[in-house]
């Protein structure tokens, strides 16, 4: 029996095949969020959920912009997106999970003077906020 109103049926139609695109594409996200933190966890022994939660705790926000981590917009030290990706931390050091642990809880050791302060972090939590920067890709 065919409708007669061909125009709605081809619209309803439509509107199913986007809804499941877009259902599989969230999907599809899911799962690459997933094996991205498990990527960061293992290469770097923390918690990347956790180590977003650091971030908050520590302040990082009040001097760098850091994708998503909310109120993380300041501009006074370098952005962190992309940490993953980048070849150097503190532009000097190469970026592996120890380089970087180590330049969060002591930047005036690893680098005397430069404009990071020491800002507590203990190694539980540097192992976590690097695991949450070695997300951002």
């Amino acid at each position: 029996m065919r409708s007669s109103h061909p125009e709605r049926e081809t619209s309803l139609r439509r509107a199913r095949r986007f809804a499941a695109l877009a259902l599989s594409a969230l999907t599809a996200a899911a799962a690459c969020g997933e094996d991205v933190n498990a990527k960061a966890a293992q290469a770097t022994g923390g918690d990347p959920v956790r180590g977003r939660e650091e971030i908050r705790h520590h302040g990082c926000g009040a001097c760098h912009s850091i994708p998503g981590v909310p109120g993380a917009t300041a501009l006074v030290g370098p952005p962190l997106d992309h940490m993953a990706s980048r070849a150097y931390v503190a532009g000097m050091l190469p970026n592996t999970a120890d380089n970087m642990r180590e330049w969060i809880m002591h930047p005036q050791k690893v680098k005397p003077k430069n404009a990071m302060p020491d800002m507590g972090v203990d190694e539980k939590d540097a192992r976590d906020i690097t695991a949450y920067l070695y997300t951002l890709h």
